[in-house]
């Protein structure tokens, strides 16, 4: 449980300093005139990056049984990566700071999660990582709620002055968060460990078919810088965006270890395919958006939207982490992520192009209905004996 709450503390005040600038990417990137396929490109690669470095990472850590350092050198890169964005002025420095930020996110995800697996037992892991990802949202959370606090108080043009001061404040919390890192207690061993050829056909039947339908979904899970986008486009101002996307972490903080208790009570399976049956509900409704719109739907969208994340997030990894060999725990967590990332490059450019082809609806449409085919992939590829 220790490691639990220092991971989960490290989790909530970097995820401070990156909600303090994230949702606002998007807003500062239109300011310089930045095309929404642009968007979906620094995005796409941003994160498939990420997770292309959290299947090598999470090899390695299975391999040196040393997940410490790994943890400790993603933090640290995330740290730097919010000083490139202070220094930007053009799309192309805020590229390579998210690139390094994602990269960071890339090398300690798998072995921090793989951490918390270790220091949980069958049964309990959804709880577990529930509980983390609460921790993790409470400082997305706060770090939103601070980014609105500075967007209506520092003096100067939004449009950018703002957006640099901010981006140089939120260097602060990531620091704290790698100190914190500090504390983590790791079983340290001098052998390293020999490994199989990470193949699909060495992976167990379950496993398979659960990642086969992770990777539909994420086809169509583009990044949620295109919600803030959509609103940014019907008109919202910066400050009530913000206030839209502190309620969808609110949101997702209230629900995360709630879903993860109820997930290993009544099974994983159903909670999951609830959550993909909201996500196509919600994007399905941003679809729908437009200017002559009540206020009221959009704050329905974002916060069952965290919700989605809640009943979701967490649990594929608990579910991975139960199925997988316990000796490529964090293989399987990396393999994950990998395909999630994968996925996100695909839908974040393939989200941009639709938007510019056939306009802001195409791209919801096709989430909506890729969140339909995972509900029905979870009900139909996997037996209740293979996957609660």
């Amino acid at each position: 449980m220790f490691n639990i709450i220092i991971a989960g503390i490290a989790s909530m005040l970097t995820d401070i300093s990156t909600e303090m600038v994230y949702p606002l990417l998007p807003l500062y990137l239109a300011s310089l005139g930045t095309q929404p396929a642009i968007l979906g490109l620094i995005e796409g690669i941003a994160e498939s990056s990420a997770s292309l470095v959290k299947l090598f990472s999470g090899r390695a850590s299975d391999r040196l049984r040393r997940r410490k350092l790994l943890v400790l050198t993603g933090y640290s890169s995330s740290t730097l990566g919010k000083l490139l964005l202070y220094l930007s002025g053009n799309w192309i420095l805020v590229f390579l700071g998210r690139l390094i930020d994602r990269i960071g996110k890339g090398v300690r995800v798998a072995p921090r999660d793989a951490i918390i697996a270790d220091a949980s037992i069958e049964g309990t892991r959804g709880r577990a990582f529930g509980l983390h990802r609460a921790f993790d949202t409470v400082g997305a959370t706060l770090g939103i709620a601070i980014a609105i606090f500075l967007i209506s108080r520092l003096p100067g043009n939004p449009a950018f002055h703002n957006y640099h001061q901010i981006f140089l404040l939120s260097v602060i919390p990531a620091l704290l968060g790698v100190f914190v890192l500090f504390f983590l207690k790791e079983q340290h061993t001098n052998k390293s460990v020999s490994l199989p050829a990470l193949r699909v056909k060495n992976l167990p039947l379950p496993l398979r078919r659960f990642l086969f339908i992770i990777g539909i979904f994420a086809i169509g899970n583009s990044s949620n810088q295109f919600l803030l986008l959509r609103m940014n486009r019907l008109g919202w101002s910066p400050l009530n965006i913000l206030i839209l996307y502190f309620l969808y972490n609110l949101s997702y903080a209230t629900f995360a270890f709630p879903a993860g208790k109820i997930a290993d009570r009544i099974g994983k399976r159903k909670i999951l395919s609830v959550g993909y049956g909201i996500y196509s509900a919600v994007y399905f409704g941003f679809a729908l958006l437009d200017k002559d719109t009540g206020i009221g739907l959009p704050y329905i969208l974002f916060i069952a939207y965290g919700l989605f994340s809640a009943l979701t997030e967490g649990l594929e990894k608990a579910l991975v982490s139960d199925i997988a060999p316990e000796n490529q725990r964090a293989s399987m967590l990396g393999l994950h992520a990998a395909i999630t990332g994968l996925g996100l490059l695909g839908a974040s450019v393939l989200a941009g192009i639709l938007w510019n082809l056939f306009g802001p609806r195409a791209p919801f449409i096709l989430s909506s209905v890729l969140g339909v085919c995972a509900v029905i992939g979870l009900q139909f590829a996997i037996s209740t004996t293979q996957i609660r």
